[in-house]
């Protein structure tokens, strides 16, 4: 625990607030701008001398419920709440929401990958985004129903999706995608959207429901995979995987090693485009 850090932060945290800010009124005319300690202990639920102590330098180490009313009471954003938490040598509490919204400059980044297939995924799977590339080498995800734009419910209960991977790599993706969302799953616990997939292809496919019995867990870091297209042949790919934690959100980008065979048909890939030539879901 970094108390001076901590006394600092919450010092000028308290300083920039005004009591109208939180519900307060402002009262007789204060000295120092921001609120008064015993204002914030109030609104914090904890003693004046438990909050003036930690002010101090000299208090006991909080508990994570003490830390999480004090991030209420000073209005903290999430990153300055997360900093609170990891003063104090604690973990910050985990998120549940999964935004679907994609930031415009991720966007940007998305579009300017003009040489090699790249999308945004939620972690669990879901396509939120693709490039003109993406699409030549799997579909137009987005051109879907609702339900056909996760990855994995795509994976175990469309035929036709299947159709994208070697027969004989499927073994290995498959166990990939069950030990990813486990990790996923045990991080959200009371994520209900998140437990309907799950529940969903447990039912719908006895190959995840086998894989998850099993109960590994593995997330989601750079693999080689190989893809298979009708019209280019069989192209092995890196994948990369850059983490927007803040939204649960994932850029996946593909490339291919330059001189390989593989680099060859996907630069063929780009002149094909966005024929129709990859496998759709009925």
């Amino acid at each position: 625990m970094n108390r001076g850090e901590l006394a600092d932060f919450l010092r000028r945290a308290r300083a920039r607030l005004h009591p109208s800010d939180v519900g307060l009124t402002a009262g007789a005319r204060r000295r120092t701008p921001g609120l008064r300690r015993e204002e914030v202990a109030q609104l914090a639920g904890m003693s004046v001398d438990y909050y003036t102590r930690m002010e101090q330098s000299r208090g006991p180490s909080p508990s994570r419920q003490m830390l999480t009313a004090l991030a209420r009471a000073l209005r903290l954003t999430e990153d300055e709440a997360d900093h609170l938490f990891h003063l104090t040598g604690e973990q910050p509490p985990r998120r549940e929401a999964t935004s679907t919204h994609v930031r415009p400059g991720l966007l940007l980044v998305l579009d300017r990958l003009h040489d090699t297939p790249a999308m945004v995924v939620t972690d669990c799977g879901e396509v939120l985004a693709q490039n003109a590339l993406s699409r030549a080498l799997s579909g137009d995800v987005l051109a879907r129903p609702p339900q056909g734009r996760n990855m994995i419910r795509r994976f175990f209960l469309d035929p036709a999706a299947q159709e994208l991977f070697p027969p004989e790599d499927r073994p290995v993706r498959a166990r990939e995608q069950v030990a990813g969302l486990r990790a996923v799953a045990s991080a959200r616990p009371t994520d209900l959207e998140l437990s309907s997939l799950v529940a969903e292809l447990r039912a719908g496919s006895e190959e995840f429901a086998r894989l998850w019995d099993e109960h590994e867990v593995a997330v989601r870091r750079a693999a080689t995979k190989r893809f298979r297209h009708p019209a280019i042949g069989i192209l092995e790919l890196d994948c990369e995987v850059l983490v927007n934690s803040g939204h649960n959100q994932q850029l996946v980008i593909h490339t291919a090693r330059p001189g390989t065979e593989s680099y060859q048909r996907l630069q063929l890939l780009r002149v094909v485009g966005l024929q129709d030539l990859t496998p759709t879901s009925s």
